[in-house]
């Protein structure tokens, strides 16, 4: 037991690493770009490398913030043989996202991690989740909203499918976007948060 204990601990820290490294600033350094954090939002996620104009990097720093989560669920699940450990690790890399060791713990808002994660620990919640985000976009063409009822209808499900603690941690995972989505909600209820493709002074 105390072996099983240490070697979980291991992997729940390597798992937050992971999920602390911010591609998005490093990607950008690589390429010269200068200092994510003095464009736009000044966060250092997909979202804002697109401003760059560099498509490619953004999609890229999307892929590996998906990754952190999806990798590190997928591996310590088939390393250990235990589904539960699997959804540790992946909730340890979202964590790390969010709050990140390297940068004072001021991490992105977890959509693309916490899809990643979903996808590598249970990948039918996951799906669903992707599929609502794409339809809500297609709607409403807002993102915010999106990844609001992908991470909300799917924690709903999951309260019908799966059991206590799986259902506990979807819901680890749901609450904690929405934590991070505080300020996209107040806009959201005032109808003053932009629309993909918009810019926000533009946003109706």
């Amino acid at each position: 037991m105390n072996t099983s204990l240490v070697l979980l601990g291991i992997a729940v820290c390597g798992a937050y690493l992971l999920g602390s490294i911010p591609f998005g600033l490093l990607l950008t350094r690589l390429a010269r770009l200068g200092d994510i954090r003095d464009i736009g939002s000044g966060n250092i996620w997909a979202t804002n490398v697109l401003r760059t104009g560099r498509k490619d990097l953004a999609a890229l720093t999307l892929i590996l913030d998906a990754g952190k989560g999806g990798f590190s669920a997928l591996l310590v699940w088939w390393l250990s043989g235990i589904h539960i450990w699997g959804l540790i690790a992946g909730l340890a890399a979202f964590l790390g996202h969010l709050f990140p060791i390297y940068l004072g713990f001021k991490g992105g808002k977890g959509v693309a991690t916490g899809l990643g994660t979903l996808l590598g620990g249970l990948w039918p919640m996951g799906i669903a989740a992707c599929l609502a985000w794409l339809v809500t976009a297609l709607i409403f063409r807002i993102s915010s909203l999106s990844a609001l009822v992908a991470f909300g209808v799917t924690t709903l499900a999951s309260v019908m499918v799966y059991d206590f603690q799986t259902t506990l941690w979807m819901f680890a995972i749901t609450l904690l976007v929405y934590i991070k989505h505080r300020g996209n909600i107040a806009r959201l209820l005032k109808g003053q948060e932009p629309r993909i493709g918009a810019s926000k002074k533009n946003a109706s």
